[in-house]
């Protein structure tokens, strides 16, 4: 496959375009590997979670030689396509978490979350990262009153853990104060989540790393990850052990570290040994011109909130910092054997659900041109639960399985690793991903047949709650496989 030119890395999403066209990166790639290296760390993958990694561990220890490889650009993959939310949302949910691991670790778990949004503005601001950072919470609306009932079900969920979450019930004028769509009877709201541009975050964090001196190197396939055979000890930087390390193997070269750090989020079930660690599923995006103030007078998102609704299959969207309405979500198929091709990217059909939905919640966009639509893929980890961890034995740590929601997780599993390759035990490296290990999934053509009836019960199931008035069976049975 011909790799992408330029140009074809700014077709990737209006924000690879936007970034492009500002004349502030025009996306040209970085030089490749030049041959076999031996490095303190190397991170395979060049998105958030493998850029914060070096970030955090170049701000611990300033003299770690760190390598991250990318396989295209800095922010190819879902860092850089995302529908912008920088949210405290995780896979999981608190009640599930406390299941597994106990009331006190889920609620370490939520704080940590909240605490990363700011973190993340931050750090964006402390490097001078223009990413239009915007704080103005998530508001979901509910435009049914099975939809209201799960608001208030939210609500409950938040107030059984001390109200960790700061979730608010709204009314429909408090809603609509916020959101001006259609049908709304009321929904919830939460402060912990940033507008955002997600390309600008990814790209400048890149430059973040190779101003503290990391190196990141492009258009640097990693075909396979070698574990190494280390000696389990202790020590003040266990970085600095010589041993027999593992290697990463690249289409232009060698690398031997003291560690390596899986960072390829859906990409991981391209890797050998790794097919089945978790599955790529597709979400798109589409959005429109810059609208007029008179569209905006109505439709409201005047502080940067971000938004959704109660309804079983996810969508999302937000106003951009140049008044586009960006609006996401679920509903393509997931492709056999985990494949990811670029063609995935874009579903006509889906592009034109996320389009007339658009127009159900705001008709007076009709008129107005849409101007982008893309998408590309998410892990999901068998059980709905990221995890992040390190295996000293082997010196390969790894983060994902983000469902979604990694533009925060991505920035906490950074922190996190760099505190676990520099032998530091904190409140991060306590938290309950911390070394989770989810069930495979099954093979093909097994987890073919049950992911696609997942996506597909889920959009039924609002169907069935429109026809029916009641919440929907199906989606209460399969509520426990999505992580709730």
């Amino acid at each position: 496959m011909t790799a992408p030119t330029s140009a074809g890395y700014r077709a990737l999403s209006l924000w690879h375009d936007t970034l492009a066209a500002s004349g502030d990166d025009d996306l040209t790639p970085r030089p490749g590997l030049d041959g076999d290296a031996d490095v303190d760390v190397c991170i395979v993958g060049g998105g958030y979670t493998g850029l914060w990694t070096a970030y955090y561990l170049l701000l611990a220890d300033p003299s770690l030689s760190v390598l991250v490889v990318e396989a295209e650009v800095a922010g190819f993959g879902a860092s850089g396509r995302n529908g912008g939310w920088c949210s405290a949302l995780f896979p999981a949910s608190s009640s599930s978490l406390a299941r597994r691991h106990g009331r006190e670790a889920a609620l370490a778990m939520r704080r940590a979350m909240n605490d990363t949004v700011t973190e993340v503005g931050r750090a964006a601001q402390a490097e001078d990262v223009d990413c239009h950072w915007a704080p103005g919470g998530t508001v979901r609306l509910a435009r049914t009153e099975v939809q209201l009932g799960r608001a208030r079900a939210e609500l409950a969920e938040d107030a059984r853990f001390d109200g960790v979450d700061g979730v608010e019930l709204l009314t429909r004028e408090e809603a609509l104060a916020h959101v001006g769509a259609t049908g709304v009877l009321g929904g919830t709201y939460t402060p912990h989540c940033a507008r955002i541009h997600p390309a600008r975050l990814v790209r400048g964090l890149a430059r973040a790393v190779e101003r503290r001196g990391g190196r990141i190197v492009e258009r640097t396939r990693a075909m396979r990850i070698e574990p190494g055979t280390l000696p389990a000890r202790s020590g003040a930087n266990p970085l600095r052990d010589n041993a027999s390390g593992p290697r990463v193997v690249t289409s232009r070269g060698t690398v031997r570290a003291r560690h390596v750090v899986r960072a390829t989020e859906a990409w991981t079930a391209t890797l050998p040994g790794s097919a089945r660690d978790v599955i790529p599923v597709y979400s798109l995006v589409v959005a429109t011109e810059p609208l007029p103030a008179s569209f905006w007078a109505g439709a409201g998102l005047a502080k940067g909130e971000t938004f959704s609704d109660h309804r079983h299959l996810i969508v999302y969207g937000q106003r951009t910092a140049d008044d586009r309405l960006v609006f996401g979500g679920r509903g393509a198929p997931y492709h056999r054997g985990s494949r990811i091709e670029p063609e995935f990217d874009r579903e006509p059909e889906v592009f034109a659900g996320l389009r007339a939905a658009v127009a159900d919640l705001f008709p007076a966009i009709r008129g107005h041109a849409f101007t982008h639509a893309w998408g590309g893929p998410l892990a999901i980890a068998r059980d709905w639960h990221a995890s992040v961890g390190l295996d000293r034995l082997s010196g390969v740590a790894w983060a994902g399985g983000y469902v979604g929601d990694g533009v925060g997780t991505a920035n906490l599993a950074g922190r996190t690793l760099a505190d676990l390759l520099t032998g530091r035990t904190t409140e991060l490296t306590r938290l309950p991903w911390v070394g989770h290990r989810s069930p495979r999934w099954e093979p093909e053509p097994l987890r073919w047949l049950e992911v696609n009836a997942g996506l597909r019960t889920m959009s039924l199931a609002d169907g069935e709650e429109r026809l029916t008035k009641r919440g929907s069976l199906a989606a209460r049975l399969l509520a426990p496989m999505l992580g709730h």
